[in-house]
């Protein structure tokens, strides 16, 4: 290891784990926003960096408004009552979201929230009017348990119905279905006991439309274990408040986690780097992994729930989601390499982390899409930025997309007394069915601030494709590569840039290959050496010619 601070080690003949892809998904809060022409391109391009079909989930589908998405809301408007009282729904704002999904190829995580205005508790609350506010509803009426129990249930289970029939009860039962969004927080105004009723009324409700649904829950926040905890313990019969039977184990059990408070809106001058006023905060993989693994030990006390996928259906290092370096300069991770390699490092973690046969997580959706209205690189959490532009996190997808069917073995020495510069080495190494093997090797700190690079050793063992002609292929993510953030700056970070400057940054966004060269015959172990800047992440490619 001379000269090197780190040697990442794989045996390729050492299968630990199939590999399961729990990254294919994310989410937003703008239902509106996925049937306008950059809605509908960006989910076409979500498609392709997936590689795959993809679990989506949004907020508001049945909060009511007029159909206009905002950053952090919409509404799908789909219930109203007519001059009698009786319920009129309507369906002109989510159709248009659901078909897209469906063109798309995506698995719907259909959220049932929130409560429609007319539905929605009097207020009783103090709301002062403000023009750029609309009322009470908006305030938090929204977030009221329904005043009348029935008539969600008859809502929800006109919801299903009209889906079922529009897209065909075969699809829609592979869809998940979901009731609520953060209970345990200000966006639900009850108790836990009335949250566990509506939940018992929208089971049957969502069954009786499409028997077979798979319906689940909570979506409780990082904070929400009590409640958690409280909901198994209603659905597998110890609880109280239930309005009928027990509707017995949940089909999955979802919650989320956050690796960072939001930072404050500073209103600090704002600069190059965004507004000024804040100390450096950076978000924390530990505080993540810590929140998730606190949550799976809820669901793991249970032995019914052996099997049960758990769903982290929001899985950031940030929130919110539509705060950016114009709001707190500290959200500037979000537009370049270091979210990228975050997500990396995170979902190997995720996937590699626990021992074979322990319940784990089945989902890690990353809450991201795009914002109408942003500015080139405001550092919202977004896949893309203005004039659609991919952002370096989407690479981060592209090669998860491209790891292998199995995870083999890999070991990460360190030399005697030395350590990265500036962050950790790691690497989730994959074996493909046709004996290819792709791994990714990161250096990641948590703190955004800290930069360097590391002489990485690297070493594959047991290769299957030894003594016969493979490609060897590079392809990188740092600060100068597979990175349309950069390219803007270069240009001088124009916020109206020329059709020739949109086009020089996008063509800095795909994922890059450094180097590509034919062994021919492969050896059965191979050794390099690289140097690896911090934050970067490195896909080595060993594929038959």
């Amino acid at each position: 290891m001379s000269g090197e601070l780190a040697r990442v080690v794989i045996d390729a003949a050492a299968v630990s784990q199939p590999l399961e892809r729990i990254w294919t998904s994310f989410g937003y809060d703008e239902l509106n926003w996925t049937a306008t022409p950059r809605g509908r391109a960006n989910m076409s391009a979500l498609r392709s960096i997936f590689g795959e079909p993809a679990v989506v989930r949004a907020h508001n589908l049945l909060t009511s408004g007029n159909g206009r998405g905002l950053p952090h809301w919409s509404s799908g408007n789909v219930y109203h009552e007519d001059g009698n009282g009786r319920p009129v729904y309507d369906w002109s704002q989510i159709d248009p979201a659901f078909d897209v999904w469906v063109e798309n190829d995506m698995v719907p995580l259909v959220e049932l929230g929130f409560c429609p205005i007319q539905l929605s508790r009097p207020s009783t609350r103090a709301f002062h009017e403000m023009p750029s506010s609309y009322g009470d509803y908006e305030h938090w009426g929204w977030a009221s348990p329904p005043r009348d129990i029935r008539r969600w249930e008859d809502l929800i289970a006109g919801v299903v119905d009209h889906l079922a029939r529009r897209y065909g009860a075969k699809r829609a039962s592979a869809w998940y279905w979901e009731l609520w969004n953060e209970p345990d927080i200000s966006y639900w105004q009850g108790t836990v006991e009335e949250y566990c009723q509506l939940y018992d009324v929208t089971v049957a409700a969502t069954r009786r439309a499409l028997p077979g649904a798979q319906v689940g829950g909570p979506a409780t926040t990082d904070r929400g274990t009590e409640f958690l905890a409280r909901f198994l313990e209603h659905c597998l019969g110890g609880g109280g408040g239930r309005v009928s039977k027990a509707p017995g184990p949940p089909d999955f059990v979802s919650f989320h986690t956050k690796g960072a408070p939001q930072f404050e809106r500073t209103y600090g001058v704002i600069g190059l780097d965004g507004a000024a006023g804040d100390e450096n905060r950076s978000p924390s993989t530990e505080k993540m992994l810590r929140d998730i693994e606190v949550n799976l030990d809820i669901v793991r006390s249970h032995p019914s729930l052996a099997h049960t996928p758990v769903f982290v259906d929001e899985c950031d290092p940030g929130v919110p989601s539509h705060m950016g370096i114009f709001d707190n300069r500290n959200y500037a991770f979000r537009n370049t390499e270091y979210y990228a390699v975050f997500q990396l490092q995170l979902m190997a973690a995720l996937v590699d982390g626990l021992p074979v046969g322990r319940q784990g997580v089945s989902l890690a959706t990353a809450w991201a899409w795009y914002m109408e209205g942003d500015r080139y690189f405001e550092g919202t959490r977004s896949f893309f930025t203005a004039s659609d532009i991919p952002l370096p996190v989407t690479n981060a997808y592209r090669m998860l997309a491209m790891l292998g069917a199995d995870v083999v073995r890999a070991q990460v020495e360190h030399a005697p007394g030395g350590a990265p510069t500036a962050g950790c080495i790691g690497a989730l190494p994959t074996i493909r069915t046709d004996g290819g093997v792709v791994a990714i090797v990161w250096h990641h700190n948590d703190d955004q601030y800290v930069h360097g690079a590391s002489q990485v050793g690297l070493e594959f063992n047991g290769l299957p494709c030894a003594g016969r002609a493979v490609l060897w292929r590079e392809y990188l993510i740092d600060a100068q590569h597979s990175n349309s953030h950069t390219a803007w700056l270069e240009l001088g970070s124009p916020q109206y840039p020329s059709a020739m400057e949109i086009e020089t940054i996008r063509s800095r966004a795909s994922l890059e290959m450094v180097r590509e060269e034919t062994l021919d015959p492969c050896p059965s172990s191979l050794r390099r050496e690289v140097i690896l800047p911090c934050p970067a992440a490195l896909l080595i490619e060993i594929v038959p010619r």
